[in-house]
């Protein structure tokens, strides 16, 4: 298992080996998107690379969204592509060690990104993050694809068995994917139990 350092993922944001970024906000997340209402909700994106969910959320007047990722360059690049984006909302951190509290987080690649040895792990602190009755929506992949290395795949009844201690709600295969990803995600919108 090669490490997954601060050095190694930026090296794939400088490189151009994002594979998984698709360039722009994902059809399923759009579409959840612009049914919220609530303005005022403190989201966060881990692992959140470009970001270009924390865009779409805040050219919708959605103000307190927050992305963390453990590389500086992606963090750069939304700053530069989104200038009045709130630069103390980009946080350079470990999600692991994160301590603020969200109404939701969104979660786009960043789980199959993660060594699965800290799945579990993942489920706690994201169960820990969030507000009473917070959400956790977003997409996991639904397929095996690598495993020296991310993206690290996995199925339903894997995941299940990480989140559902924690949280009530739903795993199910998603319908509008984006191109290429079709037949290969899985939407979860969980609420903390």
């Amino acid at each position: 298992m090669i490490e997954l350092s601060e050095t190694f993922w930026n090296n794939k944001y400088l490189n151009n080996k994002t594979g998984w970024d698709l360039g722009k906000i994902s059809s399923p997340l759009k579409e959840y998107f612009d049914q919220l209402e609530d303005k005022n909700l403190r989201i966060l994106i881990p692992g959140g690379g470009n970001s270009y969910e924390a865009e779409y959320l805040f050219n919708k007047g959605f103000k307190n969204v927050f992305v963390v990722d453990i590389a500086k360059e992606p963090l750069k690049r939304i700053q530069n592509r989104v200038p009045s984006f709130p630069k103390e909302n980009l946080i350079h951190a470990d999600f692991f060690k994160l301590e603020n509290v969200f109404e939701l987080i969104i979660e786009q690649t960043f789980f199959c990104a993660i060594n699965p040895e800290f799945r579990l792990e993942y489920a706690q602190k994201t169960h820990e993050l969030l507000a009473e009755k917070g959400k956790l929506v977003g997409l996991l992949f639904d397929a095996k694809l690598n495993e020296d290395h991310p993206p690290f795949g996995g199925s339903k009844q894997e995941y299940e068995d990480y989140f559902i201690p924690y949280f009530t709600g739903s795993i199910e295969p998603c319908y509008n994917s984006s191109k290429g990803r079709k037949g290969m995600e899985l939407f979860v919108k969980m609420i903390k139990k």
